[in-house]
């Protein structure tokens, strides 16, 4: 029996490329009018959700439909990161989220994201269940600082805080993982060069 190997023009890889193509429409209406008004915020949070939820619904549909392809597995990882990484530097820059939560994130998925090309020659790494338990707490956390929270009950705040809090410590911990696991990759390419006859 041959195994089919699903396109790589498929709904699931489209879901994701729309997700990147959201990018520069979540920068824009973050910074209209200098950034900090409620119709504007109101705008660039439900531009994230959106984009969000499509990457849930990539994800499910290309698991559920057998479409789960190399070139989704790469490219659903670096949208995330572009999403999530504008949100987070646009927010630190109308000063919305500390510089230091930003750097610290960022750090850790610009690194994962190089380890992960440098991977390519063994195998394509994909998301793990502590990434993904980090990627929801990183969205409903920027989900929340998103919104004009100026305007809105100062628990809404503290919430927002909490849940980045706990964003940034998964971030930190399952990046430390994903090296981990990393190095086992190639330690064990290596052992399998030098076996080899």
């Amino acid at each position: 029996m041959v195994d089919v190997v699903p396109s790589r023009l498929n709904i699931a890889n489209a879901l994701t490329v729309l997700r990147i193509v959201l990018v520069p429409f979540l920068a824009w209406s973050l910074l209209a009018d200098g950034g900090h008004t409620v119709q504007w915020r109101l705008v660039a949070a439900a531009i994230f959700v959106v984009a969000a939820i499509t990457d849930r619904i990539d994800g499910d549909i290309a698991r559920r439909s057998g479409l789960v392809t190399d070139l989704g597995k790469l490219l659903d990882p670096i949208a995330d990161k572009l999403l999530v990484g504008t949100a987070l530097v646009l927010l630190s820059v109308l000063g919305d989220l500390p510089w230091w939560v930003t750097v610290i994130v960022l750090v850790r998925e610009i690194g994962i994201t190089v380890m992960r090309f440098f991977l390519l020659r063994y195998l394509v790494l994909p998301a793990s269940r502590g990434g993904k338990v980090k990627t929801v707490l990183q969205s409903v956390a920027l989900g929340l600082y998103l919104l004009p929270l100026d305007h809105l009950p100062g628990f809404v705040h503290a919430v927002a805080a909490v849940v980045m809090g706990a964003a940034v410590l998964v971030t930190v911990l399952t990046g430390l993982d994903y090296v981990r696991t990393a190095w086992q990759i190639r330690a064990a390419a290596r052992r399998a060069q030098l076996l080899a006859p």
